[in-house]
């Protein structure tokens, strides 16, 4: 997306030195793992929801198992599956938000803490899932799907954020084309992240769900 794409938005992406930065000339949009770290302690990391659904029998304990983030967006998610022990291959078709995680990922990969270890198991695509899904060479242990849906959360900084994102790209419209791009891939499960009370992303019922206070993980293993 050109900067005069942009301006029709209303948004700007600058060079700052804090880092790569979305912007309406008001909020500010910007990823940082190093406001993650504490959910990387492995007193917490086991408590998340997303690592306790992406869970495998059975790994095989000379390599990582293979996770595939079929919606990067700024990245939060593959980097807890990457903390937790996966090789994570990250998809984000649109380009504004893969240039500002791309950024995050530079910036973490020097920052001389833990985060430089982690993201050193992530690799991103700027590329569209629903193509690159189904021609996976590599069968992957988990794919997640994360596609935005319209926030309701309370936090003022999700909203921010939402507002943001969503000048960028709509709410999901294509959940089952997107699913059966999942399953095309034949992975070992598909864990799919909805609103808590949302509907399922597609018409197949999970095998089992894990839920919190604001969103659940639709568990499909294959």
């Amino acid at each position: 997306m050109n900067s005069s794409k942009l301006e029709q938005l209303g948004l700007q992406l600058i060079a700052t030195e804090e880092g790569l930065t979305l912007t309406d000339g008001t909020l500010s949009l910007r990823g940082d793992f190093t406001e993650m770290q504490y959910r990387l302690r492995p007193s917490n990391l086991h408590r998340e929801l997303l690592v306790r659904a992406a869970k495998i029998k059975h790994p095989d304990p000379m390599k990582r198992p293979l996770a595939i983030d079929a919606t990067a967006g700024m990245g939060e998610d593959a980097l807890l599956l990457a903390a937790a022990g996966y090789q994570v291959i990250m998809y984000e078709y649109n380009e504004v938000i893969a240039a500002l995680l791309e950024d995050t990922l530079k910036r973490a990969q020097t920052s001389g803490t833990e985060l430089s270890q982690i993201v050193e198991h992530m690799t991103l695509l700027c590329e569209n899932s629903m193509i690159a899904l189904p021609e996976l060479q590599n069968k992957a242990d988990i794919i997640l799907l994360d596609p935005m849906f319209a926030s309701r959360q309370k936090n003022t900084l999700v909203k921010k954020k939402f507002q943001l994102v969503s000048r960028l790209e709509a709410p999901c419209d294509n959940g089952e084309e997107l699913f059966q791009a999942a399953k095309a891939a034949s992975p070992g499960k598909i864990i799919v992240k909805r609103p808590l009370k949302g509907k399922t992303l597609t018409q197949e019922n999970p095998g089992y769900s894990i839920s919190g206070k604001n969103i659940r993980y639709d568990c499909y293993v294959l």
